[in-house]
Order: C-alpha cells, then structure tokens, then sequence
C-alpha cells in the first residue's frame, strides 16, 4: 500500500530509481527521505521539490538546516 509520501520520495528523490535494493538499506533511505521532508515542512517548505533544488543549488543553505552555523575566525592565522 502507497502513502502519500510516496510520490514526493519517488519524484523529488527518485526512490523508484535507487539501484539500493539488499538488506535493510531500502527501508534506511526511505525513512532518511521522510525525515529530510519532515524537517523541511517543519521550517515550512509548502514546496519539498523547489525546496530542495534551492538547498542542492545553494548547498549552504544547508548547514544551518542541519544546526551548523558557519562562524570561522580566521583571525590569527
């Protein structure tokens, strides 16, 4: 049985097309594709595709979704 999560799993992250199928890896990614969703809807994606070609065209978007702020000190060196 689908959920509705399917579609977006299979179009934005192309989870038909994953050449990953032994072991228990297939049910791992799937369940790291919902939460990458559900950590997007969270900060208020409406649009998880878009969202996600904005994070893959700009990657450092991605830091501070991941709790990583980028604060070097370069000074000293």
């Amino acid at each position: 049985m689908e959920n509705s999560s399917h579609p977006i799993r299979d179009v934005t992250f192309a989870e038909d097309a994953s050449t990953v199928h032994t072991g228990t890896t297939p049910r791992a990614m799937a369940t790291l594709r919902n939460l990458a969703m559900g950590v997007l809807r969270t900060l208020g994606a409406d649009n998880i595709a878009k969202t996600t070609r904005a994070i893959r065209d700009e990657s450092e978007r991605a830091l501070p979704i991941l709790g990583i702020i980028n604060n070097m000190d370069t000074r000293g060196t």
